[in-house]
């Protein structure tokens, strides 16, 4: 890849937009990887470079959101954990094999979601009590979504939420910082590994990551400030967004 000071700009700009939807509702790999792939990086450097410059907004929204209350570690370290264990064994397996056969069945689930949630207009309004305790939720919900953020990605950000809404109890508000809490923790567990198999672009991702933290502030501002209804749509728009770009990838 050739860098040229257009190509930074287009790096820094997609950083910004990526980073702004992705403290809001997750889903900025949608934005980033085809960017990073468009200008020559092949497949897997393309991913270990994306979770490079995705560390930087995840740190920059996550930290906000723990200032702001949304989360605390208290309450989040048994997931923190898994999703370490799930991001590790993920991130090994994806440099191994192809994972083209995911790309058939994530549109299935990410439907699911979005469907879920526009027939439940009142779904992460508030605090809801549940049966699941966190010491059965954040196990199996780290090791299966932190693999999956470390083997594929695409949609990890809405599984998260919508598992910590809907199994959880949670509003969307809380849904959203400790989604990016987890979101961090499976980004730097994967960077480390794609590391040291040497699959980072290091000036990709550091130009990326200026604006990944520059939108990411913009993003979890808007959270903090508005109500769990603005999050909703903002919800529903990024993997209805997803959805359509997985399917035209694979298909068109």
């Amino acid at each position: 890849m050739e860098i040229t000071l257009i190509t930074i700009l287009i790096m820094a700009a997609t950083g910004f937009l990526a980073g702004f939807v992705d403290s809001i509702a997750g889903g900025g790999g949608i934005i980033t990887v085809p960017v990073l792939l468009s200008l020559g990086l092949p497949p897997h450097l393309a991913l270990g470079t994306n979770k490079l410059q995705a560390c930087f907004g995840s740190i920059t929204s996550t930290t906000r959101y723990y200032r702001k209350g949304l989360f605390t570690l208290r309450e989040t370290w048994l997931g923190i954990i898994f999703t370490l264990i799930g991001a590790l064994i993920g991130t090994i397996l994806i440099q191994m094999i192809n994972a083209d056969f995911l790309m058939k069945a994530i549109p299935l689930f990410l439907l699911a979601v979005f469907l879920y949630t526009l027939l439940s207009p009142k779904l992460g309004a508030t605090d809801r009590q549940v049966n699941i305790s966190k010491m059965v939720f954040f196990p199996v919900a780290g090791i299966l979504l932190g693999f999956y953020d470390g083997f594929f990605g695409p949609g990890t950000g809405s599984f998260w939420t919508i598992a910590l809404v809907v199994l959880f109890g949670l509003n969307l508000k809380k849904a959203t910082g400790t989604t990016k809490v987890m979101n961090f923790t499976s980004n730097i567990v994967s960077l480390i590994v794609f590391l040291i198999g040497g699959k980072v672009v290091l000036i990709a991702g550091l130009v990326m990551g200026s604006g990944q933290i520059m939108g990411a502030w913009a993003g979890s501002h808007m959270v903090i400030k508005h109500s769990t209804k603005f999050i909703r749509v903002f919800f529903l728009i990024v993997v209805a967004a997803t959805i359509t770009k997985i399917i035209w990838s694979e298909f068109f």
